[in-house]
C-alpha cells in the first residue's frame, strides 16, 4: 500500500543556513503521525515541505504517491483536492460567514450545486459539533468554535490526509481534549492525519507515531511508548520540560562576539 506521505533524506535551507538535515519519515494511510520539537526545531519548516509550499535543497517528498517536485501541473492538483489543511489561527476569512468559510474549497474544486454544498456544509458542522452556526461571523467564535470551523473547512472535501497544525494550541483543557476527540473520528474513518503540536498530553493521545525534531534533525520517530522511552537526553528534555541552558566554547565565543570588528 502506498504510504500517505514519503519523505527521503529532505534537506532545506534559509540561504546558507540548513534548517532541516536529512529527514525522512513516512506516514502510512489511516495513520496519525504527530510532528513535535521546541521552538525553531524545524517542524513548521517540515510542515510546508509537505504541503509543497517550500521546495527542498534536496531529497524527494511524495504526498499521496506524488512527487512534489517533479509532480505534473494536472498531478499535483488532483493531489491537492485530497488533502485538507487546518491552519493554527483557524485562517479564516473574516468577511465571510462560517458557511461561506467552509464552503470556500468546494467553490473553487467542485462543480456542485448551491443546495449540495449547503448541505455538505452543514454535515461537516455537525461533526464538529458546531450544528446551525453557518450564518454566524468569525468574530462572533470563540477560540475553540474558530479551530472547529477550521477543521470542517479542511475536511469538507472529504480528504484522503489531512494536515493540523497546532489544532489545539491557546484552547482550555476540555476544548483541547473535545478536538482530539474529533481528530480520533476521523482516523477511525480511515483519513491519515499529520499533526503538529507541542502539547505532550494531547500527542500521547491521538498519536500513533510521533516524531520529534531538533535543530532540522529527527531525534526518533516511533511509537508514543518508544519516544517516552527514548534514552535521547534532548527527547527526554522535551518530555519533561526540562530547561537545555547553551554551552559555548569560549574561544569560539569571544570569536563570534568581535567577528563583526
Amino acid at each position: 500500500m502506498t504510504p500517505a506521505i514519503e519523505v527521503d533524506r529532505l534537506f532545506a535551507h534559509y540561504g546558507d543556513k540548513a534548517v532541516l538535515r536529512d529527514v525522512s519519515l513516512r506516514v502510512a494511510p489511516g495513520e496519525v503521525m504527530v510532528i513535535m520539537g521546541g521552538s525553531g526545531s524545524g517542524k513548521s519548516t517540515l510542515l510546508r515541505h509537505l504541503l509543497g509550499l517550500q521546495l527542498p535543497t534536496s531529497g524527494t517528498v511524495k504526498v499521496l504517491g506524488v512527487d512534489i517536485v517533479k509532480g505534473r501541473r494536472r498531478s499535483m492538483l488532483e493531489m491537492r483536492r485530497k488533502i485538507g489543511v487546518a491552519f493554527q489561527s483557524g485562517a479564516l476569512f473574516s468577511s465571510m460567514t462560517v458557511g461561506e468559510n467552509i464552503m470556500l474549497p468546494l467553490r473553487e474544486h467542485a462543480r456542485l450545486d448551491e443546495a449540495t454544498m449547503r448541505i455538505m456544509m452543514r454535515l461537516k458542522l455537525d461533526f464538529v459539533n458546531l450544528p446551525g452556526s453557518e450564518d454566524l461571523m468569525p468574530a462572533e467564535l470563540s477560540g475553540g468554535m474558530i479551530k472547529r470551523a477550521a477543521l470542517a473547512r479542511a475536511i469538507i472535501m472529504d480528504p484522503k490526509l489531512v494536515f493540523l497544525d497546532e489544532p489545539s494550541a491557546g484552547l482550555d483543557p476540555v476544548v483541547a481534549a473535545g478536538l482530539d476527540e474529533l481528530i480520533l473520528e476521523l482516523k477511525a474513518t480511515g483519513v491519515s492525519l499529520v499533526v503538529v503540536t507541542h502539547e505532550l498530553e494531547s500527542a500521547f493521545r491521538i498519536a500513533d507515531r510521533i516524531t520529534v525534531l531538533d535543530k532540522g534533525e529527527i531525534l526518533v520517530s516511533d511509537t508514543v511508548d518508544a519516544v517516552r522511552a527514548s534514552p535521547n537526553a534532548r527527547v527526554q528534555a522535551l518530555l519533561t520540560r526540562k530547561v537545555e541552558h547553551a554551552t559555548h566554547n569560549p574561544d569560539e565565543f569571544l570569536l563570534a562576539l568581535t567577528r563583526a570588528n
